[in-house]
């Protein structure tokens, strides 16, 4: 005997499908991702997803906004409670790393995911959003005093390289505590250094502008 279908949709349908795959991705990781199994896991109809979402890919690409807004915001409240411009995007770094630990299966989303889910409009516009919350953090440095002066793009493509090498270490199990507090506390002194070593750099030592990252970059139309 045929069971009743499920209902097409219940509630919120698209922040269910969201956690759903947020959930999928954390059981089985990105190869193994399936629509079908994100709909059985949400309790909704197998062609329920089409309401929001064109297929997979359009889906890991919400789920990629999603991070990268979650990342703004996480580097935003890490660096609200910084006194100097310094302070603050010295624990902007600490929120960055923060997010990475807090939501793994974002963070792998943004940065591990194919190709066609990097370039897709909405996760890079959430993602430039992201990249220009650092820049301005840098630039208000600058204007401070406690920066040189320089391409403020290409300083934060270096403070960005420094706490995402952190943030890969510690989600991969590489640094010898995985503990957050630990964690976080290495970020820390990880980024006092860095920014120590900045604040003597000149301003003509900053990046070649072909290594910013045109899925990133703030700059219209890309450095890259």
């Amino acid at each position: 005997m045929e069971t009743e279908p499920r209902p097409y949709h219940h509630g919120n349908l698209k922040q269910s499908l969201l956690d759903a795959a947020v959930d999928l991705i954390g059981s089985v990781g990105l190869q193994a991702f399936t629509l079908r199994e994100v709909t059985r896991r949400a309790g909704v109809s197998h062609n329920a997803p089409y309401r929001h979402f064109r297929d997979k890919d359009d889906l890991l690409n919400a789920v990629a906004a999603e991070g990268f807004n979650r990342l703004t915001e996480s580097m935003a409240a890490s660096a609200n409670s910084g006194v100097s411009a310094m302070d603050k995007l010295r624990l902007s770094g600490q929120g960055y790393v923060d997010f990475a630990l807090r939501f793994p299966q974002h963070f792998m989303v943004i940065f591990d995911s194919p190709a066609q889910i990097k370039t897709n409009l909405e996760s890079q516009t959430a993602g430039e959003r992201a990249f220009g919350a650092l820049t301005r953090y840098i630039e208000e440095c600058q204007k401070e005093g406690s920066l040189p002066d320089g391409d403020s793009t290409h300083l934060a493509l270096l403070a960005w390289s420094l706490v995402h090498g952190i943030a890969k270490l510690a989600s991969s199990g590489r640094l010898p505590s995985s503990k957050a507090s630990d964690v976080l506390a290495f970020t820390d002194t990880a980024t006092q250094a860095f920014l120590s070593g900045i604040v003597g750099m000149p301003a003509h030592s900053t990046p070649n502008p072909s290594l910013c990252p045109p899925s990133l970059c703030p700059k219209k139309p890309p450095c890259g």
